[in-house]
């Protein structure tokens, strides 16, 4: 959204006289009704007989030779008649979609220029969520089998494992088969031994599994600092007001910001509201989790891609009739059906994975604080680098800051030293300075850990023929492939493509000519084997971790010291807490600064600086060593200053001067084709009808930096505008004038973060 984020340049999109309107009408006759498909607008349909739908109302209904679930949008202006209406098949019995989140569906899709059933989508993404729920199959002791428990010799035969069952089933609820499987540490054909000599007996349960029990608010958690104490209880203070509100909780690395939005999430749960949290990426949230557990009593309910279908239809409808209490998530966890959301908290808001590149193009943080708005609830954005957008709304009284300028305890903020990679020497295949192996090397001997940092996976970025110079690439991106030794594979990092290491280029067949060019995380595991074969390493890269669970157990072996070395890309960079962890090593700080991102500088800063604050997170200090080969740059300066708000003062000037978010509007539009001819004749025709409107520049077309991307060839405009323009009606009347066809797509992005 624009640097105002809770404000949408274009009206919503109403699909109904009655679309979200707070006064409902009695009966509604004839209907329309959204369908989670890419169309401009709802269909009328008729209302069954003997029946009223009201807005909100899941239903099925017929789409040519399909049969559809959608949502019922409003009442139908009666413009087509009686006997050209289909009606609407069935009612589902399903709680309905609150109009807050009605209202949201449409603002979004004006916003992103998504077609409303697109948004729709992601709010019904669990099709079995939608369909009645099957019965449960559990199991309870029967009279028999309490007899059998009590007789010291039974007339059935008692083996440990059948004695488990019982006693599990004597103890607590009936279970399913899986769950007293587990229970009693025995196999699912125990269970029906003791169903066929009925000592168990088969029940049927209602369908809706039984959760957890909710988080109890009411525990006490840790003794907060006064600093805590004191933004705690402005964060409480605005969930007791009720009413939208955005706070900023601005706290460095390691001040307890997380311990501090619990309390206000405990008094949105004594409020009887549910709560919501964002998490830029869940893997990364093991600890998280665990610190919910200790602070609540329970896990919340989770919703990410790493759960499986069963677990998300059940999450889902536990949402939607307000079972699920505390839901955590990543961005698709805003578009969940929440019955009465009370509070959304975003952490790590400035994190650029809250922004969605696929399908319907938006920014998570932006559109939380546009929920939260249309709900009229608070929300609490949470960094300890947050974005300049949001420094500038808190500038301009949009926003409230709270602030936690101190490490919980006695832990200090690390030194953060750089490197100059200019006048290092260091031997060929190597890549670690001289003053970091030497700071390694302490550390090792003082018996604690560091953390080397190196955004880039796999071996090496590059992998070439000696003998004729040959580089492999994707064969259907613009791309290198990128080496893995671990798994012996070529991956293309943007469209999967893989393929195994040859033992050389088919073409000249020279022997031992393939060479690796440059670092990755397992060439850099490699040198810290090599040079500290006494030092336990691991990696901590999303290509090896294959969940949330696996997050979890490499985060525990770190704090339980079974290692004393940790080497990741950014997935190490945020979120974790190892108390033995002193030092951290940044081995090639420049990468984030080339491509020509706007936002190149602040993101480079936010990510070295949140793996920096990994080190001395207790009570022994901490130091950040930085190589770089630009000493100079202003973001290493402010690195190593420790002077974070001078640094986004002068990147606030800079763009500022040259129009830039947060200070004008950017859009770009991508325009693929399965070949180059037909998407550089769409990009011309698209360049001659381009808008010449005061304030608005168009600047393209040109060959993407990615120009082909899994397999499709792609041109870029970028629209740059005024904050004063609307940039969705100038984007909506120029497409409006464009009929693009056969393979050739536009894709609309605003506000883009990529510019590849």
């Amino acid at each position: 959204m624009p640097d105002d984020h809770a404000s949408s340049a274009d009206p919503p999109i109403v699909c109904g006289t009655a679309a979200v309107s707070g006064e409902q009408p009695a009966t509604l006759r004839h209907v329309r009704v959204l369908l989670p498909l890419p169309l401009p607008a709802a269909l009328d349909y008729l209302a069954p007989d003997g029946a009223a739908p009201q807005p909100g109302s899941f239903v099925r209904v017929p789409l040519g030779i399909r049969s559809l679930v959608g949502v019922v949008w409003g009442e139908a202006d009666g413009d087509l008649a009686v006997e050209r209406l289909k009606p609407v098949a069935e009612i589902l019995p399903i709680s309905p979609m609150q109009p807050e989140l009605r209202r949201f569906v449409e603002r979004v899709a004006a916003y992103t220029m998504a077609p409303p059933g697109a948004v729709l989508r992601m709010t019904m993404s669990v099709a079995k969520a939608l369909q009645a729920p099957r019965p449960r199959r559990v199991y309870a002791v029967s009279p028999l089998g309490l007899a059998a428990l009590a007789d010291a010799a039974p007339a059935k035969p008692m083996t440990p494992a059948r004695r488990r069952v019982l006693e599990a089933l004597q103890q607590g609820p009936p279970l399913t088969a899986a769950e007293l499987a587990r229970a009693a540490a025995c196999g699912p054909g125990v269970v029906r031994e003791l169903v066929a000599c009925g000592l168990v007996e088969e029940r049927l349960t209602p369908a809706e599994p039984s959760l957890p029990s909710p988080p109890d608010w009411r525990l006490s958690g840790p003794q907060l600092s006064p600093d805590q104490s004191i933004a705690a209880r402005r964060l409480v203070d605005s969930v007791a007001a009720g009413g939208f509100s955005t706070t900023v909780l601005d706290g460095v690395t390691g001040s307890g910001k997380t311990e501090t939005y619990f309390a206000a999430l405990a008094a949105a749960l004594a409020a009887g509201r549910q709560v919501l949290v964002l998490l830029p990426e869940i893997a990364l949230g093991a600890q998280w989790l665990e610190r919910f557990r200790e602070r609540f009593g329970v896990l919340p309910a989770q919703w990410h891609s790493d759960i499986g279908e069963a677990e998300r239809r059940d999450t889902w409808r536990a949402v939607i009739t307000g079972r699920a209490r505390v839901v955590v998530g990543a961005r698709s966890a805003l578009f969940l059906p929440f019955r009465e959301l009370g509070l959304i908290i975003v952490d790590e808001e400035h994190d650029s994975s809250y922004k969605q590149e696929d399908g319907v193009i938006y920014q998570a943080r932006d559109m939380a604080v546009l929920r939260a708005s249309l709900a009229q609830i608070p929300i609490v954005l949470v960094s300890a680098t947050p974005s300049l957008e949001t420094v500038v709304n808190v500038a301009r009284g949009r926003y409230q800051r709270v602030a936690l300028p101190r490490r919980h305890a006695a832990a200090e903020l690390p030194v953060m030293r750089l490197l100059d990679m200019r006048q290092e020497r260091i031997e060929a295949g190597r890549f670690l300075a001289a003053p970091l192996v030497t700071e390694l090397t302490a550390t090792f001997e003082a018996g604690e850990q560091a953390l080397l940092f190196l955004n880039r996976r796999g071996y090496a970025p590059l992998t070439l023929c000696r003998a004729c110079g040959h580089r492999f690439q994707c064969p259907s991106c613009t791309a290198w492939l990128v080496e893995h030794r671990f798994t012996g594979r070529l991956l293309c990092h943007h469209c999967g493509h893989a393929e195994a290491v040859p033992a050389c280029y088919p073409e000249c067949l020279a022997a031992g000519a393939l060479v690796p060019c440059g670092p990755g995380v397992e060439r850099l595991l490699e040198e810290v084997t090599t040079r500290f074969p006494a030092a336990r390493a691991a990696l901590m890269v999303s290509d090896l971790l294959s969940g949330p669970r696996a997050a979890a157990e490499l985060a525990q072996a770190m704090t339980e010291r079974r290692y004393d070395v940790l080497i990741g890309t950014q997935v190490v960079a945020k979120g974790h807490h190892f108390p033995m962890l002193t030092l951290v090593g940044v081995v090639d700080a420049d990468l984030g600064l080339s491509g020509g991102d706007l936002r190149a500088a602040e993101r480079t800063y936010q990510l070295l600086h949140q793996v920096g604050g990994r080190a001395g997170r207790a009570e022994h200090k901490g130091r950040v060593l930085i190589q770089t080969w630009m000493p100079d740059q202003p973001v290493m300066k402010a690195l190593a200053a420790g002077d974070r708000d001078r640094f986004l003062e002068a990147e606030a000037a800079a763009r500022r001067g040259a129009g830039l978010p947060p200070f004008g509007r950017l859009a770009a539009l991508i325009v693929s084709a399965d070949d180059a001819e037909s998407a550089d004749f769409a990009a011309r025709a698209l360049a001659r009808s381009a808008p010449q409107l005061p304030g608005v520049n168009v600047l393209g077309p040109a060959p993407a930096p990615l120009a082909v991307l899994r397999g499709r060839h792609r041109r870029r405009f970028l629209v740059k505008a005024g904050r004063e323009v609307n940039m969705q009606a100038a984007l909506r009347g120029w497409l409006g004038r464009i009929r693009v066809q056969g393979s050739v797509r536009l894709q609309v992005d605003i506000d883009p973060y990529s510019f590849l």
